[in-house]
């Protein structure tokens, strides 16, 4: 493993299992919070499918393996998100749901901070009304 790859936010995470933890604890939060009935509402009845290309997504997206494009090709991330009403009050409860997740998950402050400020870019570009 070179240097790079041991700092990468995905391993800093704890590889797969780390980033499948986090992602758990993101939508537990989302099916047990009621300020994050906004964005639950936008989800299936049954999250598995959402966890999974969650996880798979961010296993690339942090340093690690590219599962999302091996198993479903190109993230194409704000076209498959246009079918689904995204405002700043949706952005805002997805940040918030994923902020409390990487506290209880009780991810080192600096990593925590660098990933709220990169998953909050990607949230605001995926609004779309």
């Amino acid at each position: 493993m070179t240097a790079a790859e041991a700092g990468a936010p995905f391993m800093r995470l704890g590889g797969e299992s780390g980033v499948r933890a986090l992602v758990d604890r993101f939508y537990d939060l989302m099916d047990l919070e009621p300020g994050y009935a906004g964005i639950r509402a936008l989800h299936p009845g049954t999250l598995e499918g959402s966890r999974d290309k969650l996880h798979a997504f961010l296993c690339g997206w942090l340093g690690g393996p590219d599962l999302y494009v091996q198993r479903y090709g190109h993230p194409r991330l704000r076209a498959r998100h246009l079918p689904y009403a995204i405002g700043i009050a949706e952005r805002d409860q997805w940040m918030a749901c994923m902020i409390q997740a990487m506290q209880e998950q009780k991810l080192e402050t600096t990593l925590a901070q660098r990933l709220a400020e990169s998953f909050f870019g990607t949230a605001d570009w995926m609004r779309n009304r």
